[in-house]
């Protein structure tokens, strides 16, 4: 990296800033990668000389190459602003020198490390908190980030690494990023950039490779940057969308959407919907079922829970909100999913009753999707046996259900105003007549429309029924009695109706909250899962964002609350932020934006964050016992390995030791007596550096680090090869092999390691003058080779009996290194090895290993 007082350049100045202007922000650029060594400061060093090559005044703010010469070299050329010294604790660090940059004031910063933690002293105590400040000052910033480092995603990486990242970003620096770029590497290729020594220092390597950066780890950590760019690229379609009043849905993803009724027809719909999403390769199978937040309902709870089972079992999501107007509330749910296609099921309403109560939810439906294709599904129970499908009564009542009470109760006043007057009904016909409207009005609008419609009954009454008519002017008492006692019947009948009703809505939202806290009882039994969780309660309430806020009682911090599970998009980071807030714990609450929650919202609410806690509990218990097993089997694979190694060099040692004892004795040697005491130890050296070679190649395979070079081998060359490494041992070997051999798939190195490891086995097991035999024979999928031992070895049986668990490196005391290893490498390279004991004792070890035939050319080119 050189500087422009090294090439003979002048800085640049700073740019002159128009007084009464305002200075527009910067842009941020991320590149987001999913572990260390994946080549974000690489590729950020490459976009720098890239916009330099084309005339941009590029600055290299913050750099930190780890010692990776490659990511050196690509700064070459790029102006590097010295680093602030730091001088803490009497050690002496380095910094930033924000001022520095702001001073120079480039149009674009290259800046590493986004989540870093500045050294005590600096202005600021993150580094995205520097970068905030460049981008206020108009400068673009292009940086990196890891994405463990992200705040709401902590809990997850720690409970995949079993490491707490202490250094933690705000997921919302991340998102208002104008471009976030995945520098994306697979598992198997991060760990071979780390055993070349691209990533690590030597001493460094092994410890990395079984620990942090295990396949395993690295796949998930893989998955999780996946998920969040992907989720990134649906918030910006969504804002794009927002921004320029698009309202119609994109069809970027099949997603098939079923209005759940509750009601039998669902299990009828669901399958409809899933052959349709089989049919379209990547669809997704999403289910919601409405809520009423006041009123009654057909639904069934036992039905909706058997077919919630049903469209998790075929892959698929299920759903409930709450919503008064029922086709709004799916609509509305279509458009934030960004469903394509929306499943419904015929109306079970004969037609002449819904002539009589008006548009269906299906028919509004269809009326209001717009470029959502609705899909009307007919089933046994469509058009079945009438029945009368009230509408809402109580509190909580639209403008359109007042609208429609009132219209209601005008016709049919009218209605039997007219029936009346044409059939000269005396007035207590009507009186009696009058109480349909009183009632129908009690049921559709409550007590009050109920009390006003029967004032106007009895108005029609006095006017058109009690003499003197069209007077309004009572005179007899017989009348007034009537009318009162109308009154009163009239006012009872709708005060009980709406006391039913009322009762009838409660029951409702119990039945609700009682089947949304058993959902979350469900699910909080399985795997703990708090993204999930949060998820189910943010659309349980209709919310945009939820929060799962912890506290350490030991805090000191200005913002001493945490994320420690959130959905929906910019949850709160503090009670303070939430619409609503509501205790879950000592130190946890749970908090919600969208909107303010009633009484009865926030009490189940609690109850939901009660469950929250207990499966947080249940998260940290199973990280402990994840965490106390991990040890274990640990510490069973280092003694184990200790106990295979003892027992593998007791022989060479005592071999080398015996031979050193003798060469320093009195006793004078001849000089063919002193070559055999020679020769002798140097075998026993080489036994020694074979059990090295062995227990290195055992841990890079259990570690999936081997380099390993596929190719077709000629098995003639590998056999001589393996022989010849034998000594004068492998003379005594009888091979039998046919003269034409196809080749094998195979790594050549390690081939001849494996077949020198069998063949060193049988000889040691193979008492004189017995041969140990080698025979090779071909597979129609395949090629083998037998090695035989004609020796009884018992541990040799045991030694194959069980196989050495996943992930450990090392064998059970009672089997040997050598043969662990040939298995290990021989699997490494697609093959297999078996045993079989003969009923005299001899062991017979097969290899076997594809051939070139056998596999496909893709294949052979790995």
């Amino acid at each position: 990296m050189t500087s422009p007082a090294a090439t003979g350049a002048s800085p640049r100045p700073a740019p002159q800033r128009q007084t009464g202007t305002t200075t527009p922000r910067g842009r941020l650029r991320i590149y987001l990668g999913a572990a260390p060594g994946v080549g974000k400061t690489y590729a950020m060093l490459a976009e720098g000389q890239r916009r330099r090559s084309r005339g941009t005044d590029v600055v290299i703010g913050f750099i930190e190459p780890h010692g990776r010469r490659l990511t050196a070299a690509m700064a070459d050329g790029l102006e590097l602003v010295p680093r602030r010294q730091i001088v803490y604790r009497g050690a002496r660090l380095t910094e930033m020198d924000l001022d520095a940059v702001l001073a120079r004031h480039p149009q674009v910063a290259l800046i590493d490390e986004l989540a870093h933690t500045n050294a005590p002293g600096c202005r600021n105590a993150k580094r995205w908190q520097d970068v905030e400040e460049l981008l206020n000052r108009g400068v673009d910033v292009v940086t990196t980030l890891n994405i463990q480092h992200l705040e709401s995603l902590n809990d997850v990486v720690r409970q995949i690494t079993g490491i707490t990242q202490h250094e933690t970003l705000p997921d919302s620096v991340a998102r208002r990023a104008e471009q976030v770029e995945l520098v994306d590497m697979t598992p198997e290729a991060l760990r071979r950039r780390m055993v070349h020594g691209n990533v690590y220092p030597p001493d460094r390597i092994e410890a990395a490779l079984t620990h942090y950066f295990r396949p395993g780890n690295l796949a998930a950590l893989r998955e999780l940057a996946l998920l969040w760019v992907a989720d990134r690229v649906e918030e910006c379609l969504q804002q794009y969308r927002a921004e320029h009043g698009i309202a119609t849905g994109w069809e970027t993803r099949e997603r098939i959407l079923v209005a759940l009724s509750g009601g039998r027809e669902g299990e009828t719909l669901i399958r409809r919907a899933a052959r349709i999403a089989e049919r379209i390769q990547g669809a997704e199978l999403l289910t919601v079922h409405v809520i009423p937040s006041g009123g009654l309902t057909l639904g069934s709870q036992p039905a909706l829970a058997a077919q919630r089972v049903l469209v998790e079992s075929l892959g698929g999501a299920y759903h409930q909100v709450v919503g008064d107007d029922v086709a709004r509330a799916i609509l509305q749910f279509a458009q934030a999913e960004n469903a394509t296609q929306i499943v419904l099921g015929a109306s079970r309403t004969p037609w002449l009753m819904s002539a009589l109560t008006g548009e269906g939810v299906g028919a509004r439906v269809i009326r209001q999707s717009g470029p959502i294709d609705v899909h009307m599904v007919t089933h046994e129970h469509a058009a079945g046996a009438p029945g009368l499908r009230l509408p809402r009564a109580g509190r909580g009542r639209g403008a359109r259900q007042h609208l429609a009470t009132v219209v209601l109760a005008v016709v049919l006043l009218s209605a039997v105003t007219f029936a009346g007057l044409q059939a000269h009904f005396t007035h207590s016909s009507v009186l009696v007549g009058y109480l349909l409207p009183v009632i129908a009005a009690a049921l559709t609008g409550g007590l009050y429309p109920a009390t006003a419609t029967a004032l106007a009954a009895a108005l029609l009454a006095d006017y058109w029924f009690m003499p003197p008519r069209h007077a309004m002017l009572l005179t007899r008492p017989d009348d007034i009695a009537a009318l009162a006692l109308f009154l009163a019947v009239a006012a009872i009948l709708g005060w009980a109706i709406d006391t039913a009703t009322g009762q009838t809505r409660r029951a409702v939202r119990a039945s609700a909250e009682a089947a949304a806290l058993s959902s979350l009882a469900r699910a909080a039994l399985g795997e703990p899962d708090l993204p999930a969780q949060m998820e189910r309660i943010r659309r349980l309430f209709a919310l945009d964002a939820v929060s799962l806020l912890g506290r350490e009682s030991t805090s000191t911090s200005e913002r001493p609350w945490q994320v420690l599970a959130s959905a929906g998009d910019r949850p709160p980071e503090l009670p303070g932020e939430a619409d609503t807030s509501v205790p879950a714990g000592p130190s946890l609450a749970l908090a919600a934006r969208g909107r303010v929650l009633g009484d009865n919202d926030q009490r189940v609410l609690v109850a939901c964050a009660a469950q929250l806690a207990a499966c947080r509990d249940r998260q940290r218990l199973a990280e402990q016992v994840a965490s106390a097993d991990q040890q274990i089997a640990a510490d069973r694979a280092r003694t184990t390995m200790l106990l295979a190694t003892e027992r593998e060099l007791q022989e060479p040692l005592t071999l080398v030791r015996d031979t050193l004892d003798r060469l320093a004795t009195d006793d004078p040697l001849s000089v063919p007596q002193r070559q055999d005491r020679t020769a002798a130890g140097r075998a026993g050296l080489d036994r020694i550096a074979g059990v090295l070679t062995d227990l290195r190649h055992l841990a890079q395979a259990n570690a999936g680090a081997l380099d390993i070079h596929l190719r077709p081998v000629e098995l003639d060359e590998v056999l001589s090869v393996a022989l010849e490494d034998l000594g004068p041992g492998g003379r005594d070997i009888t091979v039998d092999a046919p003269e034409d051999m196809p080749d094998v798939i195979a790594d050549a190195n390690l081939l001849t390691r494996v077949i020198t490891s069998l063949a060193t086995d049988a000889l040691r097991r193979t008492p004189r003058p017995a041969q140990p035999t080698l025979r090779v024979h071909v597979l129609p999928d395949g090629l083998a080779i037998d090695v035989t031992g004609d020796g009884r070895h018992p541990p040799a049986v045991d030694e194959w009996r069980t196989r050495a668990t996943p992930g450990t490196v090392g064998v059970d005391a009672d089997r040997s290194i050598p043969m662990d290893t040939a298995r290990a490498l021989t699997e490494a390279m697609g093959g297999t090895l078996r045993h079989h004991v003969a009923r005299d004792g001899a062991l017979t070890v097969s290899l076997t290993l594809p051939t070139a035939a056998s596999r496909p050319a893709d294949a052979r080119s790995q």
